[in-house]
């Protein structure tokens, strides 16, 4: 278990190394920050001068280690667009993206489970094709799409809930928090909603998947023989056994709706981190661009590895394999 730990942890540094090169080297080709940040009376002087100070003038080579060497210890240099700390910038969008990250997984997580289970033991049932026919629209409808109709149906038509922005937040510490107040709570449901409606899908088509063929496995028709309660058959062996796969994916669309936040955000003008990318798109503000990809890939590459150490904690098998040498 160690070793396996130590070499997967080797793996995930190695994968966060090349995603920060890729990421630094496609960002040389957006454009000139040079250009956003001085004004038309900009003279050689002032350009020289600027690029010297950004280190924009240092070979390829040397800016790359000078941001591993920073990203390492927290420091993503300074924003061209607003001349802060890019780790600064990011502390103050991050609860934004982080909370409705959350609310999204929740979301889909606990309904996705739960209409898998529902839509697999009463499959036949009215209420199980009924699902299964909505969620068509979980999966074939693009997520802007999805925030717009949002939008227009409990914003516009019924003026249920608010169309954009985070409502009133609260300050505790370095976080702000929107679970804390009315509006703040009512500006999260449509783009959580409109975040994890995806992954709800999927993870409910999965889930019925793996019930249906595991309800069919001997083992539960000799459970069912000797005369065992269906809730105790359902959820104690047939859901229990389906759970591998089912992490699998989770982890998978966890680290998906982090990622999947900018589309989400931009929609509903979310002040996180995927709208701040935006911004910097535009602006071509390289660190701030190049300390969300390394954001979000650190975020993916610790989600893999938890939801690898989970497998030995729910399939004794593979710790029998392990131990075995296989």
């Amino acid at each position: 278990m160690l070793a396996y730990t130590i070499r997967r942890v080797a793996q995930s540094a190695l994968v966060l190394l090349i995603v920060g090169l890729v990421a630094f080297s496609m960002f040389r080709f957006v454009g000139d920050p040079i250009e956003n940040m001085l004004g038309q009376e900009r003279t050689v002087e002032d350009i020289e001068r600027l690029r010297d100070q950004l280190g924009l003038n240092q070979s390829f080579a040397v800016q790359y280690f000078k941001f591993l060497e920073g990203a390492v210890q927290g420091n993503f240099g300074v924003s061209y667009r607003q001349g802060r700390p890019v780790a600064e910038i990011l502390m103050e969008r991050a609860p934004a993206t982080l909370e409705l990250a959350a609310v999204s997984a929740v979301f889909a997580i606990i309904l996705g489970i739960a209409f898998g289970v529902l839509t697999a033991i009463r499959r036949d049932g009215f209420v199980a094709n009924f699902i299964m026919s909505a969620s068509l629209i979980g999966v074939s409808l693009p997520t802007f799409l999805i925030g717009i109709l949002l939008i227009y149906i409990f914003s516009v038509e019924l003026g249920w809930l608010p169309s954009f922005g985070r409502g009133e937040t609260v300050q505790i510490g370095n976080w702000s928090t929107g679970f804390l107040t009315t509006s703040g709570l009512q500006a999260l449901i449509l783009p959580s909603i409109t975040l994890g409606l995806y992954q709800m899908t999927l993870i409910m088509r999965l889930v019925r998947s793996e019930m249906l063929e595991v309800l069919r496995q001997d083992y539960i028709r000799f459970a069912r023989a000797r005369g065992l309660k269906s809730r105790a058959i359902n959820f104690r062996h047939a859901l229990k056994n389906t759970m591998v796969p089912v992490i699998t994916v989770i982890g998978l669309q966890l680290g998906a709706i982090i990622a999947f936040a900018i589309i989400t955000e931009t929609v509903f003008q979310w002040p996180g981190v995927g709208l701040l990318f935006i911004n910097a798109i535009q602006f071509v503000d390289i660190p701030v661009m190049a300390a969300y990809l390394m954001l979000i890939s650190v975020m993916f590459v610790a989600i893999n590895l938890i939801v690898d150490m989970l497998y030995f904690l729910i399939d004794p098998r593979l710790r029998v394999d392990r131990a075995g040498g296989h």
